[in-house]
């Protein structure tokens, strides 16, 4: 007897440590259905089944876009690397100046691989900051008089589902590990 509560103690405990992540977020993505780089549609539909990480860039940005998106192709490496199936989604906050055509050539630029990472523009301004603060509680703005634009810096795990569950700091390198770490439980 005490053998089969060892047992399944060990069972229980082996069943306790897959594929669960630990939530930093509760919201769900609002619905969308924008351009990208390919001038393609892709809807928060499109993305449902699959785990995705979206981030919030411009291809004018200044600051701290281009770290940012060198860490995301940094994930896309590492997810490649570790046979993880997911969708990377950046979301431009300049959608005027963005086409997708300049969203084309920025994400060249960092060699992003177009089978999983999105680019998206072909909205207004008001509709990427409401989608961004309502599913994401990421601050998106204009700065007055400045073609720059102030925006959160987290990137952010979508579930199957729609469901925003962790959100990670987009300007640290080491960030991209623990994505991959918790993307590796639920694959």
């Amino acid at each position: 007897m005490k053998r089969y509560v060892m047992v399944l103690l060990g069972v229980l405990l082996l069943a306790g440590c897959g594929g669960e992540i630990e939530s930093n977020m509760s919201g769900s993505v609002q619905s969308f259905s924008f351009t990208t780089q390919d001038n393609g549609k892709l809807s928060n539909e499109d993305l449902e089944g699959d785990w995705w990480v979206a981030d919030t860039i411009f291809t004018n940005c200044e600051t701290v876009c281009p770290p940012m998106t060198n860490n995301m192709a940094v994930l896309q490496q590492k997810m490649e690397e570790e046979d993880i199936d997911a969708q990377l989604v950046s979301f431009s906050i300049d959608p005027e100046n963005d086409t997708p055509e300049a969203l084309k050539e920025f994400g060249d630029k960092f060699g992003a691989d177009y089978d999983n990472w999105s680019f998206l523009t072909g909205y207004e301004f008001q509709t990427i900051k409401e989608l961004s603060i309502k599913s994401f509680s990421n601050l998106v703005d204009e700065i007055p008089d400045s073609d720059q634009y102030m925006h959160g810096t987290s990137f952010f795990l979508v579930n199957p589902e729609g469901k925003v569950i962790k959100k990670y700091d987009g300007t640290k390198r080491s960030e991209m590990d623990k994505i991959v770490e918790d993307l590796k439980k639920v694959q």
